[in-house]
């Protein structure tokens, strides 16, 4: 073999080498770019990227949560001012009782005139606490407001002891009768009489939930059949459902009453644990918290105070 001829053999060795080492080069970097690619476009990724087209989720409720210490002293002279949800009406006056018992010289005043006029006046500074029978909204949380889990709940539904119904109802069922599409009770089997549905007016957490829970977010029927009441008190609905009407309260306010039925719904009642309509109740504050908000619910959220608030229940 001549020198000519093993330099050009040479040469073209090393050009396939290169070749060799740039095509691998070449699919090695598009490759990793591909799985760059497919990680960040997944749609099981964690990190979505800013263009996705799935929409942000709402920031929960509460955002974050401070654990508050069982408060061992509370100065004489202490004053906590709670309003909001009629669904906490036993649950604040059980700890109301325990807490002055344990702290002499302190004082809980609570009121009771529905979550979103419990927000409202905690965010006027009128009150210290906002007891909520539904999550903050994002603007609520915007606005400096963090809710605090105190406990479960359920939402029952409930007729007139003297009612002829003695069946259960299906969701869909319950549905259709606050959408005023079921306005009769003989389209479930009752004798004739019309539906007469007593509502809670929009100021009630209770409400707000009863709407996501049942009607799926969709909003109550317009019909001649549906009240709506001015205040949101349960006593005047339990009054008003007579033989004929139908509402919805927090179970701990039925449970133990002698003028109402509870009715089960989809073969379930509120005491089981996969029934339907449970929901979380809160105790809002205003950020930062003061001295007085971290006391009550140091107390309210040790195993003291939910043993306090499991019994009033």
């Amino acid at each position: 073999m001549t020198q000519k001829k093993e330099t050009l053999i040479t040469i073209v060795s090393l050009m396939i080498t290169l070749g060799i080492l740039g095509g691998g080069y070449w699919w090695f970097t598009h490759q990793n770019q591909g799985n760059l690619n497919n990680v960040l476009s997944s749609p099981t990724s964690d990190n979505q990227p800013a263009t996705s087209d799935r929409p942000l989720p709402v920031p929960p409720s509460p955002a974050s949560v401070t654990a508050f210490s069982p408060p061992t002293n509370v100065p004489k002279g202490t004053r906590v001012k709670i309003d909001g949800s009629t669904s906490m009406v036993l649950i604040n006056q059980a700890l109301k009782n325990r807490f002055e018992q344990q702290f002499p010289g302190t004082q809980v005043m609570t009121n009771a005139q529905g979550s979103s006029k419990g927000i409202q006046g905690l965010l006027e500074a009128r009150i210290d606490l906002a007891a909520i029978s539904r999550p903050l909204t994002a603007q609520e949380q915007q606005q400096g407001l963090v809710a605090i889990p105190i406990a479960q709940d359920a939402i029952a539904v409930v007729v007139g002891v003297n009612n002829p119904f003695r069946k259960g109802l299906t969701m869909m069922q319950v549905k259709d009768i606050f959408q005023g599409k079921i306005t009769n009770w003989s389209e479930l089997g009752r004798s004739p009489g019309r539906i007469e549905v007593i509502n809670r007016p929009s100021v009630s957490g209770t409400r707000q939930t009863f709407a996501e829970l049942v009607l799926n977010g969709e909003n109550f029927g317009n019909t001649p059949n549906i009240t709506t009441l001015d205040h949101d008190a349960t006593t005047p609905i339990l009054q008003r459902l007579g033989t004929n009407g139908i509402s919805y309260a927090t179970y701990a306010q039925v449970a133990e009453q002698q003028t109402v039925k509870t009715l089960s719904i989809d073969g379930l009642t509120p005491e089981a644990s996969t029934y339907p309509y449970q929901r979380t109740l809160f105790y809002s504050y205003k950020n930062p918290p003061s001295e007085v908000v971290k006391a009550f619910l140091g107390y309210g959220t040790s195993p003291t105070g939910q043993q306090v608030i499991q019994d009033a229940q």
